[in-house]
């Protein structure tokens, strides 16, 4: 274990993928709590609903028909936050103009997809075992694949796989896209605007900013450090410590990150250097798939609710030069907001907005509690 003292006194916590520091008060997590409590979610959804604008045969909310889906079902976004046609704004630089200077805007061009995980509306990814959850992962790893550049070293060594297609039909994008997010928001606690299990993926010409800070200090860890992985070394030590580890496979390790911020963030990275999806075989991306249950489903254990959070992933950009994509390693970010209970939250306001973050329960309080939470989903037990 850490130093013991660590878990009585406040402390601060560098996060070495960011370059910035967070706040612990372990001692914290004892006052009384008079604050506002969510609701606690229940399942009560139907496996279909004819009202929902997912579900499979469905009309969506643009008049489009959703086919008669049976896994995975992919489709552009009715409303996307960017869109591949649109007006063109190059405003004039000019260095010794104050609003060219501090006023500054650039256009954002891309495409937004949704993918249902299933198709039923009341399946979520911690419902799903890792065989149901392995055409996600092979869907993600298809739009991905069809929106890397051509001249990207990641283009020329994508692994053929042998696992059934998925059926996905997409259209060539219009332009060459820097950067690809996958993400899932579950539960109205985190903006979800339709509780049909979905995720996201958008792509956009730009590098938005906490993947180019995290790139940023990938980049500078590999030329510190005679080309090593800065991921790459962290999971090694989190698997020599053995103090923060949540669960881990032949590829795969489940940690709540030293420098976690939210109460029981965890982080999937992958042990060896992988860049991008289009980097693992097929037992690699079973393992994947493997790997997300577990955390999904020992969240749902964890206070007997649906687990809301905020889930991403983060790998090479889709156009980069050599050393950004050699720099990349794969992981994926779940950030969770409970923090008590089914009902508390925590919330990142007043310090954490103006001086920096601050948990309370620590990292390796979090990795105990959720390693205690495997086995079976808690509502099949119910049932």
């Amino acid at each position: 274990m850490p130093e013991q003292i660590l878990d009585d006194i406040s402390h601060r916590r560098y996060n070495p993928l960011r370059g910035t520091w967070l706040l612990v008060s372990p001692h914290r997590t004892k006052r009384p709590w008079q604050g506002q409590q969510e609701s606690a979610s229940k399942i009560t959804l139907p496996d279909y609903d004819p009202a929902c604008y997912l579900c499979p045969g469905n009309k969506r909310a643009q008049g489009d028909t959703n086919p008669k889906y049976t896994n995975t079902f992919v489709f552009v976004n009715d409303y996307s936050a960017v869109k591949e046609d649109q007006a063109e704004y190059k405003p004039e630089e000019n260095t010794k103009d104050l609003s060219s200077l501090l006023l500054r805007a650039e256009s954002v061009t891309g495409k937004c997809y949704v993918l249902t995980f299933a198709p039923n509306h009341n399946l979520t990814l911690a419902d799903l075992s890792p065989k149901e959850i392995l055409p996600v992962v092979q869907a993600w790893t298809e739009i991905y694949k069809a929106h890397l550049s051509p001249d990207s070293p990641l283009a020329k060594v994508s692994l053929p796989t042998k696992l059934e297609p998925i059926g996905l039909s997409l259209a060539a994008p219009n332009a060459q896209y820097r950067w690809m997010q996958i993400f899932e928001n579950k539960g109205a606690a985190m903006g979800c605007s339709n509780p049909h299990p979905h995720g996201q993926v958008w792509t956009s010409t730009g590098l938005p900013d906490e993947a180019a800070q995290e790139l940023v200090q990938q980049k500078k860890y590999r030329h510190e450090h005679g080309g090593c992985s800065l991921l790459g070394d962290y999971a090694k030590l989190e698997m020599e410590k053995e103090e923060r580890i949540v669960f881990q496979n032949a590829t795969f390790l489940v940690v709540c990150p030293w420098w976690a911020t939210w109460p029981f963030e965890v982080m999937i990275i992958s042990k060896q250097h992988k860049r991008a999806l289009v980097d693992f075989d097929d037992e690699e991306k079973q393992d994947f798939a493997e790997a997300i249950a577990e955390v999904t489903r020992r969240y749902d254990n964890l206070f007997e609710t649906s687990f809301p959070y905020s889930s991403g992933i983060h790998q090479a950009p889709l156009e980069g030069t050599d050393e950004e994509i050699e720099a990349s390693h794969f992981h994926m970010h779940f950030y969770p907001p409970l923090l008590r209970s089914a009902t508390v939250r925590k919330f990142l306001v007043g310090y954490e907005l103006m001086a920096e973050p601050q948990r309370d329960i620590t990292p390796e309080q979090a990795a105990a509690r959720l390693r205690d939470c495997g086995g079976t989903l808690y509502r099949k037990l119910l049932q």
